[in-house]
C-alpha cells in the first residue's frame, strides 16, 4: 500500500473531464449555498430593523444549516461536496484530493460567492451584501481562535462522515450532519464574529459589498482549523492500513 502523502497531481489533470465536472459541481454548489445564506441575512435585515435578537440569530443559523446541506446533497457525487475552500484544504493535507483539483476547487468556489453575492444585489435593488464582522469588543485573536474551533468541527464532521473509508451507511446522512453542525456553530460563534467557517462565504459578500475590515481573520481562522481537525482524523483516527485514494473521483472513493 503506498504511504499516505500530499499530492501534487499531474498536468493533464487540469484538463481531465472529471476536473472539470467537479470544479463546475463546486461553483454551482457554492453560489446556490452563499445565495440562500447571506440572502437569509438581508432579508432580516430588510423585515427588522435590529437584526440583533435571538430570534434573528436562530433564523439565520436555520438557513445557513438547510442551505449548506443542499449545497453539499447536490454536489456530493461530482466532488465530494465540499463548498467551502478551507474543506478543500483539509482533504489536500490528508492527500484526499491532489492540489491540482484543489486549486480548481478553490475558484470555483470563490467565483460562485461572487456570483451569488453580485446576483443578491441585483435581485434586492442595491443592498450591500454584509458579509463578516469582528464584534465591538471582540479582540481579532479571539475571533481567529474561535473560527479555527468551529472550523475544526465542521471538517472533522467531514471526516468522520464523508471521507472515513470506515464509515458505512453514516456516508448517507453526511450532508444533514454537515449542515447541523454549522447550524450550531452559528449560534454559538454569531455573536461575536458572524461564524463564518467558509473564507468564500466570506469573501463574495465582502468583495461585492466592498466591507474588508479583519477580513484576515476568516482564511487564517478557518483554515488553521480545518488543517488540525484534518491531520488528527487522517493520521491518528484512520488505520493506516485501510485503503487510501488520492485523486477521488466519487464519495465512495472519497
Amino acid at each position: 500500500m503506498p504511504p499516505r502523502r500530499f499530492a501534487i497531481g499531474r498536468t493533464e489533470d487540469a484538463v481531465h473531464p472529471d476536473t472539470i465536472r467537479a470544479a463546475l459541481a463546486e461553483f454551482i454548489a457554492t453560489a446556490i449555498f452563499v445565495f440562500a445564506a447571506e440572502g437569509s441575512v438581508l432579508s432580516l435585515g430588510k423585515m427588522y430593523r435590529d437584526t440583533s435578537t435571538a430570534s434573528g440569530l436562530v433564523a439565520v443559523a436555520v438557513a445557513h444549516a438547510l442551505a449548506l446541506f443542499a449545497a453539499v446533497s447536490v454536489s456530493y457525487n461530482l466532488s465530494g461536496g465540499h463548498v467551502n475552500p478551507a474543506v478543500t484544504f483539509g482533504a489536500l493535507l490528508g492527500g484526499r484530493i491532489s492540489l491540482v483539483r484543489a486549486v480548481f476547487y478553490w475558484v470555483a468556489q470563490l467565483l460562485g460567492a461572487v456570483i451569488a453575492s453580485l446576483l443578491l444585489r441585483l435581485a434586492t435593488g442595491g443592498m450591500r451584501p454584509l458579509g463578516f464582522v469582528v464584534a465591538a469588543g471582540e479582540g481579532v485573536w479571539h475571533a481567529v481562535l474561535l473560527e479555527a474551533a468551529m472550523t475544526f468541527g465542521l471538517v472533522y464532521t467531514v471526516y468522520a462522515t464523508a471521507i472515513d473509508p470506515k464509515r458505512g451507511h453514516l456516508g448517507t446522512i453526511a450532508p444533514l450532519a454537515i449542515g447541523f453542525i454549522l447550524g450550531a456553530n452559528m449560534l454559538a460563534g454569531g455573536p461575536f464574529d458572524g461564524a463564518a467557517m467558509n473564507p468564500a462565504r466570506a469573501f463574495g459578500p465582502a468583495l461585492v459589498g466592498w466591507r474588508w475590515r479583519n477580513h484576515w481573520v476568516y482564511w487564517l481562522g478557518p483554515f488553521a482549523g480545518a488543517a488540525v481537525a484534518a491531520l488528527i482524523y487522517e493520521f491518528l483516527l484512520i488505520p493506516a492500513e485501510t485503503p487510501h485514494a488520492h485523486q477521488p473521483l466519487a464519495p465512495e472513493d472519497y
